[in-house]
Order: structure tokens, then sequence, then C-alpha cells
């Protein structure tokens, strides 16, 4: 019988494996020296993606349609909605037309609901996509689809593939960073920023926007620098002598997330500091230090990506508009298109967007057919509007068209696939080879699907 030390984790440890070792002398080789390269020359460094859960209606803020106004109240051609699903109203169910009028911006013309006037000022920066679709028609599938490329929990988000295929630029800050505002956080959860099956030191770090950014990151009453240390050495020593004994590269997560957070508490005080940007600055945005909001996220977004941080997601989770829809409209575009506007101006000035790509947009659209009373719309997959910005984008373009009832995209569609194809293509990342052997097959975030959209490129 063969001797106890004849095991699994000895094989691990002694015979010429070392998975451990391997693993701890990855992290001891430093960021830079490890940091993965792009397939080719990338257009963008980093990512800012301003996501707005629970869908905005692309048929008041981008999609002008006089056709819906023109048959407000008038039951929608039958053969339009033959075999539609809709996600809670009877798919016949009354046309209703645009609560806001429209207007012409910038250069370009491109036409917006006047609840953007901010964004009026910087579209000729934008490349607005009003051709989008996606495969699911309930919030929580639906964001977890356009951010992890499928409808169920477990795969990587789009940050996380992004760690994944090109590393950080920041020593002293996560690489992907999270925030959330609205009235609650992504009905998709944390999936939608986590790791998958990828390591977890690539999934998303959630951020408050005012404090700690992280809970607990100061240490305690009665806990200086010395125990700290004692403390972190001692911990890191006892996870370093598992890890080489049983080579679970989640052990080397761990011991990353204590050094970084060890590192954090000196950088994260200094970026949160908003009292540091000038009045024109905070302004600007309509950004109040100490003062959570969309704004401060967006200015807290720049001041990340400018110290290295490649890729930061913002979630406002407020547009789920199945009723009271004219002031839920108002209202968010009020705390939103300010500080969209803005992160796209501020970056342009200080040199940053012609790198950096900024993205705005839901997780699908909303019906032209009616819901509560006379003043909502439901879910909608066949047709929505994001736009683009920054980082290779084509600026001041339209893309795309939807037919006379923006009900179905009808010219250059553009599936969440085909975008997430885009982004990492501007990333310098090609979507068919950034991939993640598990279980026997070849994973990606676009799936098996997807394709670079090349009327967006500059």
């Amino acid at each position: 019988m063969l001797p106890n030390l004849l095991n699994r984790r000895w094989f691990l440890r002694d015979c010429g494996v070392g998975l451990g070792a391997v693993a701890l002398a990855d992290l001891a080789r430093g960021a830079d020296e490890a940091k993965p390269k792009p397939h080719y020359e990338p257009k963008a460094k980093r990512v800012i993606y301003l996501f707005m859960g629970g869908a905005p209606s692309h048929l008041e803020l981008f999609d002008n349609k006089p056709s819906l106004a023109k048959f407000d109240g008038t039951l929608p051609p039958a053969e339009l909605v033959k075999n539609y699903r809709a996600a809670f109203i009877n798919p016949n169910s009354k046309l209703l037309g645009p609560k806001f009028k429209f207007k012409k911006f910038g250069k370009s013309g491109t036409e917006l609901g006047e609840l953007l006037p901010h964004l009026g000022e910087v579209v000729d920066d934008v490349a607005v996509v009003k051709s989008m679709v996606t495969d699911a028609f309930n919030h929580a599938p639906a964001q977890i689809m356009a951010l992890t490329g499928h409808q169920q929990f477990g795969r990587p988000s789009a940050g996380a593939w992004v760690s994944y295929g090109l590393g950080s630029e920041s020593k002293n800050l996560p690489g992907f960073v999270v925030f959330s505002s609205g009235n609650k956080g992504p009905s998709g959860g944390n999936s939608c920023w986590g790791s998958g099956f990828l390591p977890s030191s690539h999934a998303g770090t959630l951020f408050r926007s005012a404090g700690d950014p992280v809970l607990f990151l100061g240490n305690p009453p009665g806990v200086d620098a010395d125990i700290q240390k004692d403390s972190l050495d001692a911990i890191n020593a006892l996870n370093k002598k598992r890890l080489d004994a049983v080579g679970d590269p989640e052990i080397a997560s761990r011991i990353a997330a204590y050094e970084m957070a060890g590192r954090m508490q000196t950088s994260a005080p200094e970026l949160m500091d908003l009292s540091k940007e000038t009045k024109e600055t905070l302004a600007l945005y309509g950004a109040e230090p100490g003062k959570p909001s969309f704004a401060n996220n967006c200015l807290l977004a720049r001041r990340l990506i400018e110290r290295g941080v490649r890729f930061v997601q913002l979630f406002h989770e407020a547009w789920d508009h199945h009723g009271g829809l004219t002031n839920g409209l108002k209202t968010e575009c009020g705390k939103t298109d300010k500080a969209s506007a803005a992160l796209v101006k501020d970056l342009k000035q200080r040199g940053l967007l012609k790198d950096t790509l900024v993205i705005w947009g839901g997780e699908f659209g909303r019906t032209p057919m009616v819901q509560g009373g006379n003043d909502g719309r439901d879910h909608h997959p066949n047709c929505y509007t994001m736009w683009l910005a920054g980082g290779g984008v084509k600026p001041g373009t339209v893309l795309g068209a939807s037919d006379e009832l923006g009900f179905n995209a009808v010219e250059d569609k553009v599936h969440v696939h085909d975008l997430n194809a885009t982004i990492l293509h501007l990333l310098g990342l090609d979507h068919t080879k950034l991939t993640y052997r598990l279980q026997g097959r070849d994973f990606r975030l676009t799936d098996v699907h997807g394709k670079v959209v090349g009327k967006l490129l500059a």
C-alpha cells in the first residue's frame, strides 16, 4: 500500500508540477511583466460603461416616430404583433404616441428627445445606434445577456473578460470598478460584474460613491499599522503555504486581494476626495462632494481611468417605466443627462476621449404599445438605442433604423453580441480568440456569435 504522503497534495507540491509555486511566482512578477497583450494595436485603452438598468424608452429619447404619434390610441397592425411575446401586456394593446418632442442637435443634425439637451451639446462626438436587438425580454436575463453574452448566471462579465484579456494599468486600485445609483442595484445582481469561471481577481469591485469606497477598508479602533502588517503577514504566510500545497488559483486571488486592499488604504481616500476638483469641474457634472449620485459616479469614473483602472461600470437602475413614463423620464434624465454629457466633454478636454470608450444604454427598449393607463410602456427586445463615444468610434454618426412605429430594427441590426465584439475589437482584442477553456470547450464573451460592426469604427 502506498504511503499517505503519495497523494494529490504531495504530487502537486513535490513532483515538478508546483502549481501553487507557479501561481505565486506569477503574482510576484509584478503587474507590468505579467500583463497580457492585445491581439493588435488598440484604439481604446479603457472603458466607461454607463448602464441604464430598467431600459430607457428609445421612443421618447432617441427614435422619433411621427407615425406613432399619428396612430396614437389605435391598435397596431395585426401582422406586426403576430407571434410577438410581450412581458406583461397584451400585444394587441393600443399604440402610444411619444410623450416628448424631438429636436436636431449639432452639425450632424442628430435627432434627440427634448429631455436630452446636454447630450445634444456633445452629439457630434457620439455615435448613436438605433438598431440594437437582444434575445431576452425580462430585466435580469437581459442585463446578464448584455453583459455576459448569456441569459443564465455563471458567465464572466464584459469587464472581467477585458481584465482577463488586458490586465490592469493600476497597481493601487482594482482593474475593474463598479458603481451603482438609482433606486436599487441592477436586476441581474452581481452577475453583471462577476468573474464567472475566470479567476475571481477579474471580477468587478463594487465601490460606494461617498465615504470609504469599500466597507471596512480602514482599520478598526485599536489596530495600528504595525498590528495590521503583522496580521497580514501571518495571513499571507498561511495562504501561501496552502497555495503551495493544493495549487488552488483562488488562493492566489485571495493573496492578491489582501495586498490590493492594503494599497487601497492609501489610494482610495485620495481617489474619493472630490473636493480637490475645481468648482468648474464639479459644476460641469453637477457633482457634490460627499453626496452619492450618478453625477459623482461619472466624475469618479474619470478619476479612476486617470489612475489606470481599465474598466469602470456605472449602473443606474431606474428606467422601468411601465407607468408614470412622463414624470419618470423627466426625473431620470434630470439625474443622468448632464453628467453623461459632462463625462464626454471632460474626457475630450483632457485628451482622454480618444482612447477611452464610453458606452451608454440599457438592456432593451420599450414597446410602442401602451401600458399603465396612458403613460407607460412594456419591455421590448426587438429594437432599442444605445450610444458610444471615443475610443475609435466614428463620431457624429447615426447607425441603423427601425420601422415607422419603432417596433422592429430594419436596417443595420446590432445584436448585443455584435456590440460586445466591437467593444473588444476597439480594445485590440479579437472576440473569437479571447477564450477560456472549461469543461472541454472554449468559452468567450460572444458565445458562438457576434461580428464587429465596421460602420461604427472611425
